[in-house]
């Protein structure tokens, strides 16, 4: 039997971030022309990344496979400052796309650094936005994912060390290593303000009133996606089983056999179009009814950089 009712989380999908680096490329295609090239995804969806491919982005893992004066586009996730030296070296017209809330995280870290301070970035290994903000200062920081990694750092001087986060966290996986490092640090320095992204946060208490009505969850997102992964973990965390679907085709009907109600989100990379495929999926079934909860409204907007809103409006860049 299919479910009667679909709840939809509010809000959900693409946050400020993802869609100003999004429009970023597609306005370099439109002022450059065809190739732009993009260091990195320009965020972690699968789809996202096949449409721009379509339009003529050129995705790389490194800079120095771009061209010499080609125009290229780094990804919303932040790069080190090397990556940007080269690009400068080898001619290119750079657009960076970096979120300018982990722009904010990188002026943290090079202000401890200037400050001569010890820096513990919690986050994941290997992530590209972690690679970004440990080059910001590499010799000054320190990467913890866990509380028990807290306990291996050696600082000396507790009124010398400061930690920073990777903003696509949220504050439930960082208080267990932020007290943890307050209990080893009592005189720890901390952000003016917190790291941790809004969107990351909103998205992440509306899955967990879903998971209070619903008996399943689905999370619309690409497996590179750490925060449409976490989205998942918060549900399963309080008993209600979740998936994560790059698109409606990953449906396993399984999944939603004998539930009444299913809960859908996406994450913070995944185009709104994709959750409409689901919606579509469902009432193919008879799904009967739609109803969208709403934990908070998000007005958050990033301008353009400054060179492609002038080159848009017909002025020197």
């Amino acid at each position: 039997m299919a479910p009667t009712t679909l709840l939809l989380a509010a809000p959900r999908g693409f946050c400020a971030g993802v869609d100003r680096a999004v429009l970023i490329v597609e306005k370099a295609l439109e002022v450059h022309g065809a190739p732009v090239y993009v260091r990195h995804e320009i965020v972690h969806n699968t789809h996202v990344v096949a449409s721009l491919r379509r339009e003529g982005a050129v995705f790389v893992e490194d800079e120095t496979e771009v061209p010499e004066g080609a125009v290229v586009v780094f990804s919303a996730h932040g790069s080190p400052p090397e990556a940007f030296e080269n690009s400068k070296r080898l001619g290119h017209t750079l657009v960076d796309a970096t979120c300018p809330l982990v722009t904010k995280v990188h002026n943290e870290a090079r202000r401890y650094a200037q400050a001569e301070m010890d820096i513990v970035l919690i986050g994941h290994e290997g992530h590209q936005e972690v690679v970004g903000t440990m080059g910001q200062a590499p010799r000054s920081i320190r990467l913890v994912e866990t509380a028990d990694d807290v306990d291996a750092l050696d600082y000396a001087d507790d009124a010398n060390v400061a930690y920073i986060t990777q903003t696509t966290l949220s504050m439930d996986e960082t208080s267990a290593v932020v007290d943890r490092l307050r209990q080893r640090f009592p005189l720890l320095h901390q952000p003016r303000k917190d790291d941790i992204c809004y969107a990351t946060q909103n998205r992440q208490d509306a899955v967990k009133e879903l998971a209070e009505a619903t008996d399943v969850i689905l999370v619309v997102g690409s497996q590179t996606s750490s925060n449409s992964k976490r989205l998942v973990e918060v549900s399963r965390d309080r008993g209600t089983p979740a998936y994560l679907i790059d698109s409606a085709a990953d449906i396993d009907p399984a999944w939603v056999e004998g539930a009444d109600t299913v809960g859908l989100t996406s994450g913070a990379s995944a185009p709104e179009v994709l959750v409409e495929d689901v919606i579509d999926w469902f009432r193919q079934r008879g799904l009967q009814k739609v109803r969208t909860v709403t934990v908070i409204d998000e007005d958050v907007e990033f301008a353009l950089p400054a060179a492609l809103s002038r080159r848009l409006q017909g002025r020197p860049a």
